[in-house]
């Protein structure tokens, strides 16, 4: 089969069209193909800097993106924390996602974990000396297990003598709870005072 087109005059109209600014729709697309092979969560600088583009740009395109993932049958979110951002699978997929890797779904978090969690998600960054003051109760274990299932971090050291951790909550934290990101923690009731 033959075309009427000319494969040279295609070639530089292509290249005239990829050195134009692209849309807000197009770069909304660039974005999504950009956070869906990026291999760990993306500072929104280093998309402005690959699309040739400002921050405020990239900014507008994930919140594009974001609400068409929220909005859409679509089975991906943009997941964010802080100034980084990454594509994920949408929570409700959480059960099937987990059958079809193989993974183990017995590995729950115990109720002492879940509290130390807590008290890291909402007053984060936080010490273990702080921590241990709301749960009442040693936290060293539970937090070496928080550690290493890699929903908690050490995120600095407090300015103080013995200069102790200070300990924030990690993407996998986000993914684990199916959260976009920590504005999405419900709020805390409030207290009943006196």
């Amino acid at each position: 089969m033959t075309s009427d087109t000319d494969p040279q005059a295609v070639l530089p109209a292509a290249a005239a069209a990829a050195s134009q600014a692209p849309t807000s729709a197009d770069l909304a697309a660039l974005v999504e193909s950009l956070l869906f092979v990026a291999a760990a969560p993306t500072p929104v600088a280093r998309l402005a800097q690959v699309l040739e583009t400002n921050v405020e740009a990239v900014e507008a395109a994930l919140a594009a993106l974001t609400a068409a993932c929220q909005h859409g049958q679509r089975g991906l979110r943009v997941q964010r924390r802080g100034d980084h951002v990454q594509l994920v699978s949408m929570p409700e997929a959480a059960t099937c996602i987990e059958r079809f890797l193989g993974l183990d779904l017995s590995s729950k978090l115990s109720q002492a974990a879940l509290e130390t969690l807590a008290v890291i998600a909402y007053r984060q960054p936080v010490t273990r000396a702080d921590i241990e003051a709301v749960r009442g109760v040693n936290c060293d274990g539970v937090l070496r297990t928080l550690i290493t299932r890699e929903l908690v971090e050490a995120v600095g050291r407090l300015e103080q003598a013995g200069r102790p951790f200070l300990y924030g909550t990690t993407f996998r934290f986000l993914q684990y709870l199916g959260l976009d990101s920590l504005t999405a923690l419900p709020a805390l009731p409030e207290s009943a005072g006196p």
